[in-house]
């Protein structure tokens, strides 16, 4: 067995806005684009080596449905022998795959595994289930794929069906976060954001989708305030905090990661980014999913055997700018100021599937620009759940 897994190269999409930049382009094809721009840069790479490809997926309802992670990798045109799995952990499932990846390496299975995450909020369709009986006589309903809870099981309690944006309003209260408060961090991402792509800090993992005229994030917006961001409505309450501006929006997007031995990374040229060092995962009450990623990073801190102390940088995915202060308020320990450090999912966007692997694919970047160090990234999850990863470089 081996007991070391690096992170040998992590590119990603830039991310468009729901029925911007990429909502032309198929899940697949962005699947597809991000695995030959990874494989590009690792030119010493025989693809045949692969041992597979794992990719997150969140919905997998239209474009992206018959194992995304399978179409991807032959649209790509990787040897028909490489294989390929799509991993849904909603939110979670492009850090899923990260992590399914890994212990693939770490136990000795495969020493190269290429994982990731896509997804096309935009392109997501209305689906319509087939009625109970033939030939019904009354109306049947679609359903939207783009986010949230659909086809609901009526054996399901309702407080655990509330929208995604009524549970960020629960964390508000609970956590006593304000409307000034959520807004002031939503701000705060976007300027980082702003600033990380005025300085080319994102040069590194970004690679534009070939067809599109995208660059650069779509939604990240330099110019925006708190008075700006003030003047919204709430968007779940009629008293409520959570706004649009303080939320993360709908989006698209991709991102791969290419995890490997020490071994395998010689073999093929490829200089380590940061090695994958522990994993958490944990799981709470639906109707407070934005709270998931905790514990979940205690449990991968614990592992490391570091302290909130030795972090160098954190990724952690704002869902929502009162479930990330939640969170931030969970880890008294922690520096805010090194979470984030280039923007958050409410500039950057949060395209479902692909958010997981976006978070690891900049942390890893961004400590091989710091010189080194330790890294978390970690994700809250729909449905009640929370993964983290620690890195270091």
């Amino acid at each position: 067995m081996s007991d070391e897994v690096y992170v040998l190269e992590a590119v990603r999409t830039p991310v468009g806005r729901y029925g911007k930049g990429l909502a032309e382009v198929r899940p697949d094809d962005l699947a597809a684009h991000t695995i030959r721009a990874l494989l590009d840069r690792v030119p010493g790479l025989d693809p045949a080596r692969i041992h597979d490809v794992l990719f997150g997926d969140a919905n997998g309802a239209g474009e992206d449905n018959r194992n995304v992670a399978r179409m991807a990798t032959l649209l790509a045109g990787l040897p028909t022998s490489v294989a390929g799995a799509t991993v849904n952990r909603l939110c979670g499932s492009g850090l899923e795959a990260v992590i399914e990846a890994s212990r693939i390496v770490q136990t000795g299975d495969g020493d190269l595994v290429l994982a990731g995450g896509v997804e096309s909020m935009s392109r997501a369709p209305w689906v319509l289930p087939k009625p109970g009986r033939a030939y019904p006589r009354g109306h049947e309903t679609l359903h939207s794929t783009t986010l949230g809870w659909r086809m609901v099981n009526p054996e399901m309690p309702s407080e655990w069906t509330i929208s995604l944006g009524e549970s960020a309003e629960l964390l508000a209260d609970k956590y006593g976060i304000g409307r000034a408060e959520q807004d002031a961090f939503a701000v705060r991402s976007h300027q980082r954001a702003a600033t990380a792509w005025e300085q080319g800090l994102f040069e590194d993992e970004v690679v534009p989708v070939p067809g599109t005229e995208l660059t650069r994030d779509e939604g990240v917006r330099a110019d925006t305030s708190e008075e700006a961001l003030g003047k919204l409505k709430p968007a779940f309450r009629a008293d409520g905090t959570v706004t649009a501006g303080n939320s993360s929006p709908l989006n698209d997007g991709s991102a791969a990661v290419l995890l490997g031995s020490r071994t395998a990374a010689n073999e093929v040229g490829a200089e380590p980014l940061a090695r994958v060092v522990s994993r958490g995962v944990a799981a709470v009450d639906p109707d407070v999913f934005g709270i998931g990623p905790v514990r979940a990073a205690r449990t991968a801190l614990q592992r490391a055997g570091i302290g909130w102390g030795d972090l160098t940088a954190v990724e952690l995915n704002e869902a929502f700018a009162s479930q990330s202060l939640a969170c931030l308020a969970e880890w008294p320990e922690l520096d805010p100021e090194i979470v984030n450090q280039r923007g958050g999912a409410i500039a950057l966007g949060h395209p479902l599937g692909a958010s997981g692997a976006r978070i690891l694919t900049s942390l890893a970047h961004q400590l091989r620009r710091a010189g080194g160090g330790w890294g978390l990234a970690a994700i809250c999850i729909g449905v009640g759940q929370g993964l983290a990863v620690v890195l270091h470089a």
